[in-house]
Parts: structure tokens; C-alpha cells; sequence
């Protein structure tokens, strides 16, 4: 069938070869060569910073309501998604994320104490899927029986993401439904004896002038969950391999730790967690001198407007110093991560552990790490050795 005489052309192709052997450097390719491209498989990719940053700030004409699924609150616009997004902020208030650093700690301690040293361990799944799964359960108050459960569901969720099969994903997801279903009917059957968490909470929320449904609290903690798992799996295992590569920045940090929430931060802005997220045109639109039509998928990748030379010159170059406003590793305006600052501790906490426990991290010889693929970033495997 041959194209309507408007439709756009595709400019590259996100699922190539070239692109998914190293996203990062197939991504600082398009960014240069063209920032503002189409292909069928994510509609309009921006690549630079300022494009970005135009696209975060105009939620009127790049509207997140990309899904005809309820997605709260990050598939909302205002006015909707202002009260949704004032109640999920006051689950993350300074004074919780503080009071969570000891159970923090403890998990973290456990889980680096638990690795073999001076032998070759795969770090994805011996330490970055667990410690993502423990800590989230730990934040929102859930049972440990549910570990097990959720590493598996998180490596049937990417093997079928990666094979973009479309039944074996909505089965997926009904499972993983099902686990909050269970958690809050064993909550409303408790009453007042419910444990005092973040779960039992949700269930006292009122939106407006009535409670919060059951299929508002689900898509709640189904994003909160599902997101989490997968960036701070891909967190760490970014983290660790650039200490690995960069042993005198390690021994640094060591000395200094003082310095770890600049670095985690700047680690992750060359090599970002998180590859892309969604929007949709609500009005035709001019940007970055491609000519868009209302209605068109808009895709943001991250992982590329922040390694933008015209920002952050060198992007491979390591500075503590940068201008923290500059960095979109937590996104920007109306839907900025709300779980930022948890994020941060959890991973300052991490880190430390791995520091203080090992003389030297490094990656495992002879064996290559298998970089993750799209939609995932970091690393499927990563050989260690720790000592």
C-alpha cells in the first residue's frame, strides 16, 4: 500500500540492529544528524534538550494523555491531574523519605553482605532486581512472600516487552493487578488493624468531594510500582559499571562520600535509566523545523537530551559541578518525578553499601555486559567481581 501523500516518512528505525547494540550512541547519532525524527514504531522522537524542555512546558499542545487507559496521575492534564498529583505529593513528603533511610539501610546491607566476593557474580539479578524489589515493597508496606513473586513477574514482563507480545503482556499486567487487588482486599478486610502504610493510606484518600476508587488506587500503585522496579534495576547496574570502569572515581567516593549525591546524579545523566516517555499533539505544531500535525505521537528520549553537547558539552565527560537544573534525569514541569528525592536516597544508600563493604568493583574479564535494549536501558548482564 503506498503512503498517503502527508504521512511522514520514517527518518530511522528504533529497533535496528545498529540502534538496539548501543542505544546511547545510535541516540547522540540522531541528535545530531536529526533531532526531530519520525519512524513508525515511536511516531516523532525529540532528541535535544531544548526541544525537550519546550515539550515538558507546554502540556497544552504535548498533552500526556497518550492512552485510552486509566493512568494516574501520569496519563492526565490539568485541570485533572492537579488534584491527583497534589495527593500522591504528600506520600512523598521530606519527612517519610527520611524516616524510610534506616530500613533502607538495612536492606542494602543484607544484599551487598549476601554477594560472594572475589568470584564472578551477575550483578543484574543478584543485587539490582532484588534490592529494587525490596525496597519498594518495604516503601509501600508490602509482605516480603511477595519478593519471589515480583522478580518473576519483572523478567516475564521484559521478555515479553521485548518480544512485543501483545497477549502475553495484558496477561502480565492482569497478574501483577492482581497482586495490589489482594493486598488491598486483605487491607479493607482488616479494618483498623491494617498496617499503618502507604497501601492502608490510599484506601482513606478521597479525590474531590468523594474516595478514591478501586481502579484509581490500582493504577496508582501499579505505576509507582512498575516504574520503580525497572528504573532503579537499570540505576543500578549503571552505577556499578561505571565505578567498575572509572576505579579512581570509585576510591573518590570512598574517601568522600560526601560527594555520592552529585555523582549518582551525574552518572546517570550520561547513561540514562530511563529511555523515553510519551506525549501527544493536541495542535499542529512547529518544532525543531519539522512541521507536526495535531494528534501525533510524540516520543521524549531522555537518555539523549541529556547528553546534549549544545547543554552539557563533552556528554562522556564526569562533572560533580554541573548546574543540578540543567540534569532531566527526574523530568521537569507538571509530572517531575514525585518520588525523586526517595529515589536518590535509596540509591545514595546503596552505593555507600557497595563502597564501604568491597575494596574494588570490577567488571568480570573476558565478559562483555549485554546492554539492555529498548524500552529498557542499563544492562541485562553484568558480570562482577567484587573484592
Amino acid at each position: 500500500m503506498r503512503p498517503m501523500p502527508d504521512e511522514p516518512q520514517p527518518d530511522w528505525d528504533p529497533r535496528s540492529g545498529n540502534v538496539l547494540s548501543n542505544q546511547i550512541a545510535a541516540y547522540d547519532v540522531m541528535r545530531d544528524r536529526c533531532p526531530v525524527a519520525y519512524s513508525d514504531y515511536l511516531g516523532w522522537s525529540l532528541f535535544r534538550h531544548d526541544d525537550l524542555v519546550r515539550a515538558l512546558d507546554d502540556h497544552q499542545t504535548f498533552s500526556n494523555v497518550v492512552s485510552s487507559h486509566l493512568s494516574v496521575p501520569n496519563g492526565m492534564d490539568p485541570p485533572r491531574h492537579t488534584a491527583y498529583r497534589q495527593l500522591i505529593e504528600r506520600h512523598f513528603d521530606p519527612a517519610r523519605v527520611d524516616a524510610f533511610e534506616p530500613r533502607c539501610r538495612t536492606i542494602s546491607v543484607n544484599l551487598v553482605s549476601g554477594l560472594e566476593k572475589g568470584v564472578e557474580i551477575e550483578l543484574v539479578t543478584q543485587l539490582a532486581q532484588r534490592f529494587a524489589v525490596q525496597i519498594q515493597c518495604a516503601f509501600l508496606g508490602w509482605p516480603d512472600s511477595l519478593h519471589e513473586p515480583l522478580l518473576r513477574w519483572v523478567r516475564k514482563n521484559h521478555e515479553a516487552t521485548l518480544a512485543r507480545n501483545s497477549c502475553a503482556m495484558a496477561a502480565i499486567a492482569l497478574e501483577f493487578d492482581g497482586y495490589i487487588r489482594l493486598l488491598l482486599e486483605m487491607r479493607r478486610e482488616a479494618g483498623a488493624a491494617a498496617p499503618d502504610d502507604i497501601t492502608t493510606s490510599l484506601l482513606q484518600e478521597r479525590i474531590g468531594d468523594r474516595p478514591l476508587n478501586h481502579e484509581e488506587i490500582v493504577s496508582i500503585l501499579r505505576n509507582w510500582t512498575v516504574g520503580e522496579l525497572g528504573t532503579i534495576t537499570a540505576c543500578v547496574g549503571i552505577l556499578a559499571h561505571y565505578l567498575a570502569e572509572n576505579p579512581g572515581l570509585q576510591q573518590r567516593l570512598r574517601e568522600e562520600p560526601d560527594l555520592l549525591p552529585a555523582a549518582i546524579d551525574e552518572i546517570l545523566r550520561m547513561h540514562g535509566p530511563l529511555i523515553s516517555n510519551r506525549r501527544m499533539t493536541t495542535r499542529p505544531v512547529e518544532i525543531g523545523g519539522r512541521r507536526i500535525a495535531a494528534g501525533e505521537r510524540i516520543t521524549l528520549m531522555w537518555a539523549s537530551a541529556n547528553r546534549d553537547e549544545a547543554v552539557f558539552g563533552d556528554p562522556d565527560e564526569f562533572r560533580a559541578d554541573r548546574d543540578p537544573a540543567q540534569n532531566l534525569l527526574y523530568g521537569r514541569g507538571l509530572h517531575v518525578c514525585p518520588g525523586a528525592q526517595l529515589a536518590r536516597l535509596e540509591l545514595r544508600v546503596l552505593v555507600e553499601e557497595l563502597l564501604k563493604q568491597t575494596r574494588h568493583i570490577a567488571l568480570a574479564p573476558g565478559l562483555a555486559p549485554a546492554i539492555a535494549v529498548y524500552p529498557a536501558s542499563g544492562f541485562s548482564e553484568l558480570p562482577m567481581i567484587l573484592t
